[in-house]
């Protein structure tokens, strides 16, 4: 061996390679081998300080706060009884809001499609200012 100072043995006891490339874990502090560096790997006694995981309501999609030695199923069933802010109606609000204001059109669209001239909301069949009969400027910009 050349360099015999460069890189560290692996800390997996089972392991003990020489890594030039060592990687340090961030629970524990002790030095691993690529195939040793996952918590599950070498086993880590620390791995509750980093290794943390917060559940969401699968409704209302809000990180549910679980405390050390508590089962995060049971305390996301207990957010779901008591205070989640969850509204089914919400889930079925109107898409197409935005009604064409041409006299005798019901038609309503998803986005606004505000007239330049004149500023009303019209749908795509009535969006130009001749299909509107536009009061908004003097001449009209095309006839085509």
């Amino acid at each position: 061996m050349e360099l015999p100072w460069l890189g560290e043995h692996c800390s997996e006891r089972t392991c003990k390679q020489l890594d030039f490339l060592p990687l340090k874990c961030d629970a524990c502090g002790e030095v691993f081998c690529k195939d040793h560096i996952r918590y599950d790997d070498h086993k880590c006694s620390s791995a509750y300080k980093k290794n943390v995981q917060v559940p969401v309501c699968p409704l209302c999609n809000t990180p549910i706060p679980v405390q050390k030695g508590e089962i995060p199923d049971i305390v996301v069933g207990a957010h779901i009884d008591k205070n989640c802010k969850y509204n089914p109606a919400q889930q079925k609000q109107k898409i197409f809001t935005n009604k064409c204001l041409k006299p005798g059109c019901k038609r309503k669209e998803m986005m606004k499609v505000v007239c330049e001239q004149c500023g009303g909301n019209f749908c795509i069949k009535h969006r130009h200012p001749l299909d509107h009969e536009c009061k908004g400027s003097s001449h009209p910009l095309s006839k085509a």
